[in-house]
């Protein structure tokens, strides 16, 4: 018996029994996705960054991000509650309708914080935190969140990988210390660019490296 003709009746037995089970292998979709690390950050409404940074004030890009029309500005602020503080705090751009703060669950127990773990957008039970800028401070009621690990992509690009929007997948990142991220939602729009964000906490349980990928898993 070759080597060819024992593959193939492993492969039998292992489709036999994930059919009795009614466990299924999980399977590898073809292709790799860049995965980045998110650090810290804050949206602002325009409002918000004209009391933050004066009357007229804009934010200004100072790096474009991997999402089209995202950027790094070249604005920082400092987060404040009454157990912690946090200062250099970034601000990404442009400006959105609603003020919202991405932490880490690390930077959370920092400023004494019981954040919700959401999608971006989602504001739901999010934390309350004082948010302050060269000129001014903000009062931010439910604004703050740890966000969710998830997926951007295009429609175009879902159909390759074999997934849908708001699917929940889980993704393989091979390094130095492997890791299985499960519970990883795919977000489509004909405006993303493919990648996987995940937050600092989670990069360094992977020991996440400069242009690392991974394998989105069904």
């Amino acid at each position: 018996m070759n080597e060819n003709e024992i593959r193939e009746i492993v492969g039998r037995v292992l489709e036999k029994y994930s059919a009795v089970t009614g466990n299924p292998r999980v399977e590898e979709r073809g292709g790799k996705i860049i995965v980045e690390a998110s650090a810290r950050h804050v949206h602002l409404t325009e409002e918000a960054v004209k009391v933050l940074f004066g009357e007229g004030e804009r934010l200004n890009a100072v790096r474009e991000l991997s999402q089209p029309g995202q950027f790094l500005s070249d604005r920082r602020v400092k987060l404040v509650t009454a157990k912690g503080v946090i200062d250099n705090v970034a601000v990404l751009g442009p400006e959105r309708p609603t003020v919202q703060v991405e932490l880490s669950l690390t930077d959370c127990r920092t400023l004494g914080l019981n954040a919700p773990i959401n999608m971006s957008g989602d504001l739901n039970g999010a934390a309350d935190v004082y948010i302050v800028g060269e000129k001014g401070m903000i009062f931010a009621q439910g604004s703050v969140i740890a966000a969710k690990a998830h997926i951007h992509m295009r429609p175009s690009d879902a159909k390759e990988y074999g997934v849908s929007d708001n699917q929940h997948v889980k993704v393989k990142i091979d390094g130095r210390r492997p890791v299985t991220f499960e519970d990883v939602v795919i977000r489509l729009n004909d405006n993303f660019a493919p990648a996987m964000h995940i937050d600092f906490d989670e990069a360094n349980a992977c020991c996440l490296e400069k242009n690392a990928t991974g394998t989105i898993l069904l």
